[in-house]
């Protein structure tokens, strides 16, 4: 196996389990949410910061490390071809929404969670930023989608 192939496999693994784990943790979070149950919502929160520490950052990371890879061992120089220019950016913009809106909100959303689980009642500023979530997950994937398409297609 060259090296290539092992970037790339780490590359294609990385990619996997992000997109795989934000499209999963947002289904099931959202059906968590809306039972309006709090012990529910209390470890559907707990879980999407437990997956998101054991699947999207290693995701990042191996999306990262193995496409950078991939790209020194074909000799492409930085930033690539405009296919890869393009990828790197739409990476880049998903990183920022998530980064700068997603997380903060997830953050405010375990807090509460962790106090109101076994209080019984969801206050509505969680409900509130569930909806931004709800709003800003598929924004921030929408880049992540667009990475993936120039990826495969390599248009230009």
């Amino acid at each position: 196996m060259t090296a290539f192939s092992i970037y790339k496999f780490a590359h294609v693994l990385g990619v996997i389990l992000l997109l795989g784990n934000i499209t999963v943790t947002a289904v099931w979070k959202v059906f968590a949410d809306r039972t309006r149950n709090a012990s529910i919502i209390g470890f559907g929160q707990r879980m999407v910061t437990g997956t998101d520490f054991g699947l999207t950052v290693p995701g990042i990371v191996l999306t990262i490390i193995g496409g950078y890879g991939a790209m020194y061992e074909a000799r492409y120089d930085f930033p690539g071809p405009a296919w890869l220019l393009w990828s790197q950016i739409s990476f880049v913009a998903a990183g920022v929404i998530w980064l700068g809106i997603l997380i903060p909100i997830q953050v405010r959303q375990a807090r509460m969670a962790r106090a109101f689980e076994h209080a019984g009642d969801v206050p509505e500023a969680y409900r509130t930023l569930a909806r931004r979530w709800l709003f800003w997950g598929p924004v921030a994937t929408v880049p992540l989608v667009a990475a993936l398409y120039f990826m495969l297609d390599k248009p230009g």
